[in-house]
């Protein structure tokens, strides 16, 4: 697949952003990543509200083989081949896969606020024990002084 081509693809769809990727391309609208176009095909971004249809069509995730084994990346499935004929399917499949990748991205950044309000947490947490230690470390030589005074007078 060639620049040209998938210009011509997702014509319909609106404008989107082709960048070289791999062995391919990384297609993106609204700077979101939501397709790949690969030299085993096209993907399409998917989530679970978006796989059934993929599912339906008897599309497959998108696989690579590593020398060890074969991975699935279950969150880019192959275009359905009727799809490259039909520029108005093809625009309803692009959006819905465009909001499985913003649902993605969107559940990403939930996901990095919770670990950074953790991290934060667990941090206030350490550092108010360690003001406590501190104090009771102070709070303990004061009175060690002031026994030593009293004991020497």
């Amino acid at each position: 697949m060639d620049r040209d081509f998938l210009i011509d693809l997702f014509a319909d769809f609106g404008p989107v952003t082709i960048r070289r990727m791999f062995s391919g391309f990384g297609i993106s609208a609204d700077a979101t990543n939501f397709a790949l176009a690969l030299r085993s095909g096209l993907y399409l971004r998917a989530d679970e509200q978006t796989i059934p249809q993929f599912e339906a069509e008897g599309s497959k995730p998108f696989q690579y083989q590593t020398r060890a084994r074969t991975v699935t990346v279950s969150s880019y499935w192959q275009l359905p081949e009727r799809l490259y004929d039909d520029p108005e399917d093809m625009t309803v499949w692009a959006r819905a896969s465009l909001a499985a990748a913003q649902r993605a991205a969107l559940r990403k950044r939930v996901k990095a606020k919770k670990t950074a309000a953790r991290k934060v947490a667990t941090k206030k947490a350490v550092s108010g024990k360690a003001a406590r230690n501190a104090a009771g470390k102070v709070a303990k030589k004061a009175v060690r002084k002031s026994a030593r005074k009293h004991a020497s007078a």
